[in-house]
């Protein structure tokens, strides 16, 4: 085992805002459009609108936590300095599942376009899942991440800038192509809203929206590897979202004006089916044999650039989970001379190989992984509120002004969206996280307690258990996979003040003053490094 090492200070803010624009620019823009806009029609547009203002409101939160406490892996230390170990144990169980599996995602979405030119990487008769060869050509685009990010976090970076260039070109000339095909009779054929305000809100959740925009981590988690994170980090996240809102609304537009009108005389519920790679199905639609082979050559590239920016995400937040005590210490160690946390990028990558064995399309994986990625970001706000109390002279470079309403605003809006995932998957998903719970009370002799004493974590926590069963209970009964005594809009009154009373539940009963896990390197970085 190589000597404990320091995570380096080489990325720049450039750096930054290419891994989360390449974050969120993976395999969602290429499949997301179809199923919004069979579940939405043409109102799907707005479900991107609605999804791009709630994920900047979390930015915003995220840009005053990374800002203040740039950490590896701080997604998962953040709940632990404002309410104990006991919610980084909850929120590293829900990231791991959440990241590694992302990587698996975005590594099938590839191998799933290359499929069209290479049919025997997918089985016949199936959907898109993969053949034993399928598989093994994931597995040798893993393994190149890994390698990838193994050798060290600038050669990371700087195949990330290269792959989100072409990244960024391809998506705005999609737009440009088919903007030029357009037919505003598409809008109006069968309505614009022909699924009302359910088919906008589930578009989000399960449809793909939610999972495209969720790239904030990835650069929340290498705060502390950034020049500047004060100035850098609360930059390059506002400016991620901003950009790809803008690009993703043109997108569903331009791919909801420019199908054939012909194709619409069955309703837009048959466009999923009909469009199932989307942008590559309009492409040979329209006739366009070019444009054709550059989205499947662009739908290779941009997944697999986001699958090695998730591969390095899931090794920092196991790195940050260790933080916490509540993980193995072992994936907590990092190579003294590439700054690389090793052991824990080798469990990132065997894990997303193991996402990889069921051999499951990316259809199949998207909605628990949406709801799993919006579990992990909804609580920054309950825990930036907490640290506002506990923690008062933290000094804070970027200061989220109107926390008071956006903190709660967020919050709902994040549980909103949890709760659109439906029945289906609060059921295991959230109740996966109390069992969690439970498992960590049986263990209590083992848990850390030696900064926060175990009667202080479970009393810290007891608002978020309360949230989880609320929000089950809440999906049974709701209109979303439930069995609808709770019809709309009742049950999403009663999601959002359940999120109320968690949101300031959880804030009041934070740690009485905040901990902070210091490691002398990291706090070295938390200290102001700029005047202006």
């Amino acid at each position: 085992m190589a000597e404990q090492g320091k995570l380096k200070r080489n990325l720049s803010l450039w750096d930054l805002l290419f891994i989360g624009f390449g974050a969120i620019f993976g395999s969602g823009w290429l499949f997301a459009a179809s199923r919004v806009g069979s579940m939405a029609g043409p109102a799907g547009s707005i479900s991107w609108v609605i999804a791009g203002i709630a994920v900047l409101l979390l930015g915003l939160v995220y840009s005053e936590l990374g800002g203040a406490i740039p950490r590896a892996g701080g997604i998962v230390r953040y709940p632990v300095y404002s309410h104990g170990p006991l919610m980084g144990y909850l929120m590293g169980f829900a990231s791991l599942i959440a990241y590694s599996s992302l990587t698996a995602i975005e590594v099938e979405a590839a191998r799933q376009y290359a499929s069209s030119w290479w049919p025997a990487l997918a089985q016949p008769g199936t959907s898109g899942s993969p053949s034993l060869l399928g598989w093994i050509v994931q597995f040798i685009l893993l393994l190149a991440f890994f390698w990838l990010n193994y050798r060290s976090v600038k050669a990371f970076a700087k195949s990330n800038i290269v792959i989100t260039l072409i990244k960024f070109v391809v998506p705005t000339l999609t737009v440009l192509v088919l903007l030029l095909h357009i037919k505003s009779a598409n809008f109006t054929i069968h309505g614009f809203s022909p699924f009302g305000v359910t088919g906008i809100t589930t578009a989000i959740s399960t449809g793909g929206v939610i999972f495209a925009y969720l790239g904030l981590h990835p650069i929340v988690t290498v705060a502390s590897e950034a020049k500047n994170p004060q100035r850098t980090v609360p930059i390059a996240l506002i400016l991620s979202v901003v950009l790809s809102t803008i690009v993703y609304v043109l997108l569903q537009v331009a791919f909801i004006g420019s199908i054939p009108t012909n194709m619409l005389a069955g309703g837009w519920a048959k466009v999923g089916t009909q469009f199932s790679l989307p942008f590559k199905d309009i492409a040979v639609a329209l006739g366009l044999g070019w444009f054709t082979v550059l989205i499947v050559t662009d739908a290779v590239i941009s997944p697999s650039g986001a699958a090695n920016v998730y591969m390095n995400t899931t090794s920092r937040l196991i790195f940050g989970w260790t933080q916490s005590g509540t993980f193995f210490k072992m994936f907590g160690r990092i190579d003294e001379k590439s700054g690389i946390p090793r052991p824990a990028l080798w469990l990132a990558f065997l894990l997303s190989i193991f996402w990889t064995l069921p051999f499951p399309s990316w259809d199949a994986m998207i909605a628990v992984v949406s709801d799993a990625l919006v579990l992990t970001y909804a609580l920054a706000p309950v825990s930036a509120y907490a640290l506002r109390l506990n923690a008062p002279d933290l000094p804070r470079p970027f200061y989220l002004k109107g926390m008071s309403i956006l903190g709660p605003i967020s919050f709902i809006i994040a549980s909103f969206i949890v709760y659109w995932g439906g029945w289906s998957v609060n059921s295991w998903l959230l109740g996966s996280q109390i069992v969690m719970f439970v498992i960590y009370l049986f263990f209590k002799n083992s848990v850390p307690t030696n900064k926060v004493s175990f009667a202080q974590q479970i009393k810290s926590s007891w608002w978020l258990v309360f949230y989880y069963a609320a929000i089950i209970v809440v999906s049974y009964l709701g209109s979303f996979g439930g069995i609808r005594v709770l019809d709309s809009p009742w049950d999403q009154i009663a999601i959002a003040i359940i999120a109320l009373i968690a949101y300031y539940w959880g804030g009041k009963t934070g740690l009485p003053k905040a901990v902070f896990d210091e490691d002398e390197d990291e706090a070295e970085r938390a200290k102001p490094a700029y005047t202006g």
